[in-house]
């Protein structure tokens, strides 16, 4: 039985119809069962409620041998700092993984070794180590900046603009979810390993965000600039937008990381093949969303 968390999300509904299709016995925990496509509630178990609760976590790991783990955004309004978050929203699962000798594959950021303060993704790394010290059998997908963030840009992409606070020159490494949920899928199939590693997963293209904007252009055969917004221009329209201020700094902070070379941090041997590169990925999934 493989349990699966965040069902709904990019990266979980896909891999839902993978181990479905592989004729796997899957259990999704999900607040909201109406979310769910009609052949996932007629093909897995459905336990309803948030796996960061003890209870729901417990249910749905009675009898469960493997797990995907990924912590789900943070409510912009109710979140703190997001290490807290992210250590006590894993925390009932890495315990009750460990107790019950469940096989976890969790997503988190790539950039193991990096010596400054990254926000969201140093929450990430210190959510690995804590798994990791009860004794979990763990496999932590490694994944760079994902190219799916780029749709919550789409009325402003459908205006010619991508903005972003990351710097206009720099490469930055990136990953399609589809790639994740094939390499999740790929380690929940296999139940044969054991002990903790990372899996870096990573496109095979490092582009600067002025080269993606330029490729969004060609594949929308109209303008598209890239334009590129003070760190703290950022945080401030964070806060605007209803995050609580240790959250945007939070989300600040990781972009420094990114535009200081967090992702080069970490070595990537040992990691997934990441087939999808960016110009794949925004004709086959930027271009039609914006087309909708």
């Amino acid at each position: 039985m493989i349990v699966v968390t965040t069902p709904t999300g990019d990266i979980g509904r896909q891999l839902i119809d993978r181990l479905l299709a592989a004729g796997e016995a899957v259990r999704v925990i999900v607040r909201d069962p109406a979310r769910l496509p009609e052949h996932v509630r007629a093909g897995a178990e459905v336990v309803q409620g948030s796996h960061g609760d003890a209870d729901t976590i417990a249910k749905a790991l009675d009898g469960a041998d493997r797990m995907f783990w990924l912590v789900p955004p943070a409510d912009f309004h109710d979140a703190g700092d997001a290490r807290h978050y992210y250590l006590e929203f894993t925390r009932h699962a890495a315990h009750e993984a460990a107790r019950r000798e469940v096989l976890m594959v969790g997503v988190t950021s790539l950039g193991k070794g990096y010596a400054g303060e990254a926000g969201l993704l140093t929450a990430a790394l210190e959510m690995d180590a804590m798994i990791e010290s009860g004794g979990v059998a763990y496999r932590a997908l490694a994944l760079p900046f994902f190219m799916e963030n780029l749709l919550r840009q789409a009325p402003a992409i459908k205006q010619g603009t991508i903005a972003m606070a990351n710097d206009a020159d720099r490469p930055l490494l990136t990953v399609a979810t589809q790639d994740v949920a094939k390499a999740a899928a790929v380690l929940l199939l296999d139940a044969s390993w054991s002990g903790r590693a990372r899996v870096p997963v990573v496109s095979p293209d490092a582009l600067t965000p002025a080269a993606m904007a330029e490729i969004v252009s060609k594949t929308l055969g109209s303008t598209v600039d890239y334009r590129q917004v003070a760190l703290a221009d950022f945080q401030s329209m964070m806060v605007e937008r209803g995050a609580s201020p240790a959250l945007a700094k939070d989300m600040a902070d990781m972009v420094h990381a990114q535009n200081d070379g967090i992702y080069d941090a970490e070595p990537r041997e040992g990691g997934l093949a990441a087939e999808t590169g960016f110009r794949q990925w925004c004709q086959d999934v930027l271009k039609p969303a914006l087309t909708a």
